[in-house]
């Protein structure tokens, strides 16, 4: 089989391409990224020389481009996107652009082309907050943030193509991820690599917002149960199951770390903030799939990985301190040092 998989140089997206080369060494995999901010072919760079292995530097927006790099293939992995929601509420232009219209012209593409199965990966946000218990696949989307909103569109826009058009649609709607090489402007990532140059660690409001967690291994077993025995049109919701307070998180970080509690700070709360996620995934369960890294040993792992890895991610948390959208940035209150980053 040929996969096309848009954003695979980013974190999500070269987890998975390495999962699906492990798993289907005769496949070809095509990866489609525009290199933004996020993404980094040094994520990927030992398989550059793979003959399985193509990468194609470009825009989704971009219909010529993206026709021609699905051009054969079977099947679309749909990851490329703007996530981080502090950056749409400074700008949401990038993540219309993205998520919206960058969905819409592979989409588009794939019908031309009639790929066999598309797998549009969004997210949990889309159900906006859940005060109690946990929502299934048919409950109704309440975006709240301008992220969440665009890939609200996005979703609807691949129904309606499964709709309208017969598009062998498939949707995943997956839960927070963490793990290794994920950029340091997410919650557990910003924690260990705060922590590890001494700087505070911002916390939203009160630290109460809660959030599920799943590693990112898996949701790449996920992802691929979805794209080879999903049902064509569904939805799948991917929870894992472990969920906690923004607070609990980072003291859990920081105790594994062997740092003290002080280093946390409290800021004024991100506008819109939503107060809780909560999904059920009994459908994607009866696909055979099951978490398998518990959040103890998966924070563990990540954490060994940034220990390992500093010339990798130094640079970019340094870049990424001095980013003027952080809401964070204009709102500290306590007299600790600036803290540096967001919380989800």
């Amino acid at each position: 089989m040929r996969l096309l998989v848009s954003g695979g140089a980013g974190f999500l997206g070269s987890h998975f391409i390495r999962r699906w080369m492990r798993t289907h060494p005769s496949d070809q995999i095509v990866n489609l990224d525009l290199l933004t901010y996020a993404g980094s072919r040094a994520r990927l760079a030992d398989l550059e020389t793979h003959p399985q292995y193509t990468f194609v530097e470009g825009n989704i927006c971009d219909p010529a481009l993206v026709r021609q790099a699905m051009d054969g293939c079977d099947a679309v992995i749909h990851l490329a996107a703007e996530t981080h929601v502090d950056r749409s509420i400074a700008d949401a232009a990038p993540f219309l652009r993205t998520n919206v219209e960058g969905t819409h012209v592979l989409l588009e593409a794939a019908r031309a082309l009639r790929v066999k199965r598309f797998l549009h990966v969004s997210t949990d946000e889309i159900y906006g907050p859940i005060v109690d218990g946990a929502v299934d696949e048919q409950a109704p989307m309440r975006p709240c943030s301008p992220y969440a909103a665009s890939k609200a569109a996005g979703d609807l826009l691949a129904q309606a193509f499964h709709h309208t058009y017969q598009l062998p649609v498939l949707i995943a709607r997956p839960t927070n991820i963490y793990g290794s090489a994920q950029l340091p402007e997410k919650l557990i990532p910003l924690c260990i690599t705060n922590a590890l140059d001494s700087l505070t660690i911002p916390i939203y409001g009160d630290g109460e917002q809660r959030r599920a967690w799943l590693f990112v291994s898996d949701l790449c077993d996920a992802l691929q149960a979805i794209l080879e025995r999903g049902t064509l049109g569904q939805i799948y919701n991917i929870a894992g199951g472990h969920e906690q307070a923004n607070m609990e998180t980072v003291r859990q970080i920081l105790k594994a770390l062997g740092c003290a509690p002080a280093l946390m700070q409290f800021v004024a709360d991100r506008p819109g903030h939503d107060r809780r996620y909560a999904m059920h995934d009994a459908m994607l369960r009866q696909l055979g799939w099951r978490p398998q890294v518990s959040f103890e040993d998966g924070v563990k792992e990540t954490i060994e990985w940034y220990r390992e890895h500093h010339a990798w991610w130094r640079p970019l948390a340094q870049r990424l301190r001095e980013d003027s959208y952080h809401w964070l940035n204009r709102s500290a209150r306590s007299s600790a040092p600036q803290a540096s980053g967001a919380i989800v």
